[in-house]
């Protein structure tokens, strides 16, 4: 059986926690930042936990995380 890959470009974006949950930036936080919020940008800077719809997916694509 050969190796699995990983997808690179989500590898970039997602980290496992310690208890292996899935982390992930936020997004809106990249331009247009004029009109938002100093707390609105504030918490954009806080990770988020994956969502466990989107799990499964994740795990396939990220085999060795």
């Amino acid at each position: 059986m050969p190796k699995m890959k990983t997808s690179k470009a989500a590898a970039k974006r997602f980290k496992a926690t310690g208890t292996g949950k899935l982390k992930r930036s936020k997004a809106y936080k990249s331009h247009i930042l004029a009109k938002k919020t100093t707390k609105r940008k504030r918490n954009l800077r806080q990770p988020a936990i994956t969502d466990k719809t989107n799990v499964k997916n994740m795990k396939k694509i990220l085999p060795y995380l």
